[in-house]
């Protein structure tokens, strides 16, 4: 799908990965709505002609409502973190926050569940997981079984919305403010954690954009996922 003059909602998108999917698909000639908990966060850093919206997406009749109000559009990209995750051995791991981990699940089924219905039979889905869903480093479990659990539901979903179709980009440790503010300590714990990957450096938000924008423009893809990880699930 060309997204020139098509409408696209993306849900995080006025932060890291989802902001530079906002501006990438503004770029594209789309008509981007940018939806977040916090719109402000983006100010001053998205295109006059990208519209913002307010709702967190775990909330499931505040996004049933906006849904209806932005309706109809093409194209619905979910980058949302779904708010605290857990980390740390799981056996050390306080299981509430084990569970709030999955918020992020809950909101991506949200988005599907209550945007479909206002796609056309060409609209396509596109979800962010993470690397940690196939590998996980050391004190990751949480997020990885949550990634895995995103993976999985795509995977068997794809069949059910066809003709619409839905796909996962899995980005690796991308240099976003997930990460922190930047600093010297920051920079020197991540070209550690990097070293040993094939591509040994932090990813930018642009590069998973990308990536984003390849499964929207791609017309025969779905039900699949496309790594962003700078080798991260090859490196020894």
């Amino acid at each position: 799908m060309d997204p020139c003059c098509k409408k696209a909602l993306v849900i995080g998108g006025t932060s890291g990965i989802g902001l530079a999917v906002s501006k990438r698909l503004c770029d594209a000639g789309a008509n981007v709505v940018a939806i977040s908990r916090d719109p402000s966060r983006a100010r001053g850093q998205l295109p006059d002609s990208v519209s913002v919206a307010a709702c967190d997406s775990r909330k499931a009749e505040d996004l049933e409502r906006l849904f209806s109000e932005l309706a109809p559009f093409e194209i619905l990209v979910n980058c949302a973190t779904g708010g605290t995750r857990a980390a740390g051995p799981f056996m050390d791991m306080d299981i509430d926050g084990f569970k709030r981990s999955f918020d992020k699940l809950w909101g991506y089924a949200n988005s599907v569940r209550f945007g479909l219905p206002h796609m056309p039979e060409d609209g396509c889905v596109v979800l962010v997981t993470g690397a940690p869903a196939k590998k996980s480093l050391p004190g990751q479990v949480a997020l990885g079984t949550v990634g895995g659990a995103i993976q999985a539901f795509v995977l068997r979903l794809a069949r059910e919305i066809k003709p619409r179709r839905i796909n996962v980009v899995s980005p690796g440790l991308i240099d976003t403010p997930m990460l922190g503010p930047p600093s010297d300590a920051r920079d020197k714990a991540m070209s550690k954690v990097v070293s040993n990957f094939l591509i040994p450096r932090l990813g930018e938000a642009d590069e998973v954009a990308q990536a984003v924008e390849f499964l929207i423009r791609n017309d025969f893809v779905t039900g699949t996922t496309v790594d962003v990880d700078g080798g991260w699930i090859l490196s020894e």
